[in-house]
């Protein structure tokens, strides 16, 4: 392979240091919280803005918040491989989960302007306004405008100050109305690829800093109602209670058991729940909580869908309760191209690691991409596998061998025309 990465000067400390100003941008400084379009989110898109600049780029904030960079290739107006990842945090979250994956972009660019090396195709790079959907409940926003999949019905939801996504946009100084003009064409893209932390053990337990991402796996989310009777916890026999908390209790460890049991990597959580009237001395009458379902294939995870509805209206019926099951989010599984994951598993070897590969079970913007681009992923390890929380963690040596990756990627990408044509 041509362009040896290895030659090139460490990038890990520059990642590790603007992660670290990255993560200091935040509602408070006791814990990072960083949420779409908020005072903070501005501060954020404009030192990423400023990063992009000096790499070399030519930068802007297209009309949702996406924080995009282009650097040219040998001449104008190529079509571009794109790399990105989301600025937006959780409430409590690490400074890992999305800015990995975009400041390692951007300093694999400026590490491409510092030596003058232009490419037979264009490089962009994408901050994502919106991944986590902690404002408004809805994720991927910002990929979505890209991939010309945005719901405009969005732009009414409401924040729990009751401000509608409109109203914040316009707050921010962005024009709502043009959130159209973010969308781009299938061939103006060669791919998409992200580098992201793993937010999970696998490579930990492997002693392996990277590994290439197979599939995101799809996702169904529903919300569950249970509705008994509420009653005096000191008067009514418990032969005649229709207690709804000790029936989504029950429905909670059935979830948890049929999971556990399943061959095909199904992985199940009840993230939320809520007890009415939630008084010590009053037995429960209305419970609401929540089921989040995720499998590396379709197929299984529709099923065991089906098959978990199926064992709570069981238990909802002997118990005497009234149930309510709804939809509330789905996604489908997203198969990183083979020909992409190729040329990352390339790359990785290269760099003298061995090719590991794994799906990822946590939701990532290239879900939306798909719509427009083959899509690949690179994970990097982080400590103990953990993610949304502040106790996330990449060493730095970790940081540059993902660098390293990205960089030997960027500089021997072959398109699939390309490929094609060798083949």
């Amino acid at each position: 392979m041509a362009g040896a990465a290895t030659d090139h000067p460490l990038l890990g400390r520059e990642i590790v240091g603007r992660i670290g100003a990255l993560g200091a941008i935040s509602e408070t400084p006791e814990n990072l919280t960083r949420i779409f379009l908020s005072p903070q989110h501005r501060a954020a898109a404009e030192l990423l803005l400023s990063w992009m600049e000096s790499a070399g780029m030519r930068a802007h904030l297209d009309a949702i918040g996406n924080v995009c960079g282009r650097y040219e290739g040998d001449r104008p107006g190529l079509p571009c491989l794109m790399l990105g990842s989301h600025y937006d945090t959780v409430r409590d979250a690490g400074k890992w989960d999305g800015p990995l994956g975009l400041v390692t972009a951007i300093s694999c660019v400026a590490d491409l302007n510092r030596r003058g090396r232009r490419l037979p195709f264009a490089i962009e790079v994408v901050g994502f306004a919106d991944e986590e959907g902690v404002r408004f409940a809805s994720t991927l926003l910002g990929s979505r405008a890209i991939a010309g999949t945005f719901d405009e019905a969005a732009l009414g939801s409401r924040d729990e100050a009751g401000i509608t996504m409109h109203q914040a946009l316009s707050q921010f100084g962005l024009d709502p109305a043009h959130i159209g003009a973010a969308a781009r064409a299938r061939r103006e893209l060669h791919g998409y690829v992200e580098l992201h932390i793993e937010q999970g053990p696998v490579l930990e337990g492997l002693n392996l800093p990277v590994g290439v991402v197979t599939a995101i796996s799809g996702a169904t989310r529903l919300a569950v109602r249970l509705v008994g009777m509420a009653g005096h916890a000191g008067t009514v026999p418990m032969a005649l209670r229709r207690d709804a908390l000790a029936g989504a209790a029950e429905c909670i460890v059935e979830i948890e058991e049929f999971c556990r049991t399943d061959p095909d990597g199904l992985v199940g959580t009840v993230g939320y729940i809520h007890a009415m009237p939630g008084a010590t001395n009053v037995i429960p009458g209305q419970v609401s909580f929540t089921i989040d379902i995720r499998a590396a294939a379709d197929a299984p995870r529709k099923l065991a869908v089906t098959d978990i509805v199926r064992q709570i209206e069981t238990i909802a019926k002997r118990r005497k309760l009234t149930l309510q099951v709804d939809v509330t989010h789905e996604n489908r599984t997203v198969p990183c191209a083979p020909w992409l994951k190729r040329q990352v598993a390339e790359a990785v070897a290269a760099e003298g690691y061995r090719v590991f590969e794994l799906p990822s079970g946590a939701g990532h913007d290239g879900m939306a991409m798909i719509d427009i681009a083959d899509v690949a992923m690179v994970f990097v390890r982080c400590r103990g596998g953990i993610s949304h929380n502040p106790a996330e963690h990449v060493e730095e040596a970790d940081a540059d061998a993902g660098a390293r990756v990205l960089l030997r990627l960027i500089e021997n990408f072959l398109p699939r025309t390309g490929e094609a044509k060798a083949s």
